[in-house]
Parts: structure tokens; sequence; C-alpha cells
């Protein structure tokens, strides 16, 4: 039948198809604009990163440089009024309704200029990719010859599928609701551990925390993919990577903290803070809470969260909590003031390796000295840090982790 183009699918065909475009689109974004434009997380073959260009031309109407300027300066202004969609300053209702247009507000010749450097700048960039309504345009007389009158709701779908996915749930819900493995300085949340619908965007704390890494899952039961992906398309030759993560071990009995252990540390941050929560926050919170009893008070089922989340993220509320915990259990002062004095250790980085390298070693002698179990064993695992062989020639040429 005419009405249902040249394809001459049947509803729940013509929907699979629609699922299956999509997800090009999803896979578009995720491996190419973001991992590999905005990121340089990985390198894709030219043929790849092009059909990508033309696929989102023709599904989205994005520019790659519009695109990946406006992502790097997320990243730069993380969570503050020159972010331009943070959930924290605008709110989650306004970034889930109006996700595309904060992106469209956002993109001025000026932003682009200074957060776009790298991105394609040929002639299709410049005659075809840029005129971003024709590409949307003619997706629209494809899907109509293809599927029909079904093409009319295809066309919608593929014109929506990336405003309220990306736009609006990676950037809103994924900057308010969810789980975080790591306390980043920003409010960024893993929505769900398994990220299949947005391609691994769901992992969105993760990669705030490794910005640079093309995989976004870090715990076990975590899925990406997007990575699952990149794995395929460098199978085919269609992609390198050149780094997922900084290459650290633990050496079990290691007492020398030397630079290595340094390196290895800074590398390594955000997976020690997240460790410190659960080896000695944890641990002394539940004794607090067994040692209180009956008597334990909603204050202390809320005492890890406290004491773990990052000083830039506290809000006034929670800080008078905080205060109130620590007066009313002074014992968990102590675990509390030493992960703020870990943190001031890496937040000294930029004074060079040997400043580092003291600031680590006092850390430790004082942990020791705490008469703190947790903090004691804590200390002997930050001894126990090292540099990978292949990675140690590398960073030692250098003078700051």
């Amino acid at each position: 039948m005419w009405y249902q183009g040249v394809s001459g699918f049947a509803w729940w065909q013509s929907l699979a198809a629609t699922l299956a475009l999509t997800h090009v689109t999803i896979v578009a974004v995720t491996v190419y604009l973001h991992r590999h434009s905005a990121h340089r997380a990985l390198e894709l073959h030219p043929a790849l990163s092009h059909f990508f260009r033309l696929w989102l031309w023709l599904s989205t109407g994005m520019n790659t440089c519009a695109w990946t300027a406006i992502h790097r300066k997320h990243h730069a202004f993380c969570e503050t009024p020159e972010d331009p969609h943070s959930p924290v300053v605008l709110g989650l209702g306004r970034v889930l309704r109006e996700g595309a247009e904060l992106y469209q507000q956002s993109d001025t010749a000026e932003i682009r200029e200074k957060y776009g450097k790298g991105t394609p700048d040929d002639w299709m960039e410049r005659h075809i990719y840029r005129r971003e309504h024709l590409g949307v345009a003619l997706m629209l007389v494809l899907d109509v010859l293809v599927f029909g009158v079904a093409g009319l709701a295809v066309w919608a779908i593929q014109m929506a599928w990336i405003p309220f996915f990306a736009a609006g749930i990676i950037n809103g819900v994924g900057h308010a609701i969810g789980y975080r493995n790591f306390e980043v300085p920003n409010a960024a949340t893993n929505i769900l551990p398994w990220g299949i619908l947005i391609g691994g965007e769901e992992l969105h704390n993760n990669h705030h925390t490794f910005p640079n890494s093309p995989k976004l899952s870090v715990k076990p039961w975590e899925f990406d993919l997007g990575w699952a992906w990149i794995c395929v398309f460098r199978s085919l030759g269609l992609a390198r990577i050149p780094l997922v993560r900084a290459s650290v071990v633990q050496v079990p009995g290691k007492q020398s903290i030397d630079l290595d252990t340094a390196w290895a540390a800074i590398s390594d941050r955000f997976a020690i803070m997240s460790r410190y929560a659960d080896r000695v926050i944890a641990p002394l919170v539940a004794q607090e809470r067994k040692r209180a009893g009956a008597t334990s008070t909603r204050l202390l089922a809320r005492a890890r969260k406290l004491l773990s989340r990052d000083q830039t993220l506290i809000d006034p509320g929670a800080r008078e909590q905080l205060e109130r915990l620590l007066q009313e259990h002074p014992s968990l002062a102590p675990i509390y003031q030493m992960r703020l004095d870990l943190q001031e250790v890496w937040q000294q980085r930029a004074r060079g390796a040997q400043h580092i390298l003291g600031a680590l070693r006092d850390w430790c002698e004082r942990a020791e000295q705490s008469g703190i179990d947790t903090l004691q064993e804590f200390a002997a695992y930050l001894r126990s840090y090292t540099l990978a062989q292949e990675h140690r020639l590398a960073t030692n040429s250098g003078n700051t982790p």
C-alpha cells in the first residue's frame, strides 16, 4: 500500500525500525560526540566519524563543534552559574523541560571558538552540516518515503529522542537523582548501573570522575553499552583507545611512600576517597550506632553520607546536621577531619610531586598514630600504592602528579 511507504512495514516492524534508528543516534552521541570529540578518549576511523556526523545531521540537526563546545564548558564550570545546564543552579524541572533550549541558548560563536577547538572544519562542515534545518528536513522526507504515513511518527520520535534522553535525562536527572560511586565536586550521579537505553551515559558520576576514560562503567555489576560498541569498532579496526586509565597497583606489605606512591595515589584519588568512606567511615559509624543502641537517631542513620559528602555539595541544612552530628558524637570527628586533610593532599598537587610526597607521608604518620584501627589499616593501604611498570618511566619524567 502507498501509505506504508516503500518498505511496506506493518506497524510493529516500523516500531522496531524506529528503535533501531534511535539507537544508532544514541551510539553516535555517546561514542562520537561525547567520548571522541569532546573528551578525546578514543580515536575513530575517518569513515566512521563521517558516518556519525552525517547521521547526527539527519537525525538531530546537531553540529559537532557546538555540541563539543557546550559540553566542554559544562565540565569546566559544572554546577556554577556558567554551567549551560545545571539542575543545581536552574532547577531539575527546567532542565527536564527545556534541555534542548538551554543548549541552543548556549550555542554562541564565542563559545564555539573557545571550547570547540579540534572539531571538524572541512568543506562538508562549512557548507552542508552547519545547515542544521536542512538535515532534519531531509530526514523527514526519507522517513515518509520509507515508512509512508507512519514516517511522520518515526520522524517525530527521532527528533524528540535526544532532547528528552540526553539534554533532559542525562543533564537533569544525571545531576540530581541516583547513586554515587565517587564524591566528585559536582552533583553528578549514576542514574542506573546498566547503561543500555542511553548507551552508557546513565553512568554519569563515573564519567565526571574519569572524564577522559572511554569506558563509563567502573564497578563489576555496571554495564556500559557504549563501551561494548567501542570494543566492536576496535575489533574492526575502526577505533583506537590510547589509554583507559592510568595503571596503578597495590603491593601487599609495601612500607615506603615514594614518588611512585604519590603518582599512583593522585591518579586513583577518587577511588581512594570512595574506599575511605567504605573502610574508615562506615565501620566507625556502625560502631557508633551499635553503641547508641535504642537511642540511635535519624542523624546517625545519615552519618555516613554526611561525613563522606564533598564539601562543595553540602547545603546549609546538611551542614547544620553535620555540625550537630560531630557535637553529639565526638568519636566521629577525627575520621572526618582526616578525610578533609586527605582531600587537601590532592588539592596541593599543583605544587609539585615532592610536596605531595611529603604531605602524603605526614598524613599516613598521623593516621598510624591516631590509635584508630581503621585509620591505621587505611594508612597501610595507601603505602601499598605504586605505578604499574608501563607508567613508571612516563610519570617520573614530569614533576606534578
